[in-house]
């Protein structure tokens, strides 16, 4: 990989992966941002190791996590990160399909930054999708560490 990466979904149903691709194209980011499809691979990547040893230096801008997924969930890599003194102040978005309240306040005690449902319908979800990425990439001010690009892209 050798675009730096500001998005990194994390997300092991193909089906939310291409929807959040087409968002990601369609606001001109989609070589800025990667996905992965569990928890284990979301911390190799983020602390660059393994199958991600080589990928291009830098923290994303944002990490948009699934919370329910095999081999280690959502919850766990909120936990780690936040756990991890490089990756603490990363944004973390949750994405889940659970509006569960237990759900909602776990992932904000192990310091989600926002927690977003998935919807059912394609335009709602898409629509809050590029809501959520445009937010956390051109309007937010990220931590100094995090080294984002704030592309004009997303204007």
């Amino acid at each position: 990989m050798s675009e730096r990466i500001e998005i990194l979904l994390v997300e092991d149903d193909p089906g939310d992966v291409h929807l959040a691709f087409a968002v990601f194209r369609a606001l001109q980011m989609e070589k800025h941002c990667a996905a992965v499809h569990d928890g284990e691979q979301a911390m190799e990547f983020l602390l660059a190791s393994g199958g991600f040893a080589h990928r291009a230096p830098g923290l994303p801008a944002l990490v948009l996590l699934d919370l329910k997924m095999p081999r280690v969930g959502g919850f766990d890599v909120l936990q780690r990160m936040r756990a991890n003194e490089r990756l603490r102040m990363v944004p973390v978005v949750a994405l889940s399909s659970s509006r569960e309240d237990r759900d909602v306040q776990r992932a904000y005690e192990l310091g989600a930054n926002g927690y977003v449902v998935k919807g059912i319908d394609f335009d709602d979800y898409r629509e809050t999708l590029k809501s959520v990425v445009r937010y956390w990439v051109s309007v937010n001010e990220s931590p100094p560490q995090a080294e984002v690009l704030h592309a004009d892209l997303l204007r």
